[in-house]
């Protein structure tokens, strides 16, 4: 179970941190829309995705005890 949360919780932030990187990139250019979403959408599926990897690390913490 602590390996597939920590691996879950890594995969969870590299694609969320990813997610908020793109977002914001095509903010800054200027485009708000990226294959149908408001790039507002995208960063908070981000910063979701980013959460719930910090969640997986801490079950992995509080279990260790």
């Amino acid at each position: 179970m602590e390996k597939l949360l920590l691996s879950l919780g890594g995969l969870a932030g590299i694609g969320g941190t990813l997610l908020c990187a793109v977002a914001g990139a095509m903010r800054r250019t200027g485009r708000h829309w990226a294959g149908g979403f408001e790039t507002r959408t995208l960063l908070q599926g981000g910063m979701a995705a980013m959460i719930f990897a910090c969640l997986c690390y801490l079950v992995v913490l509080v279990q260790r005890r």
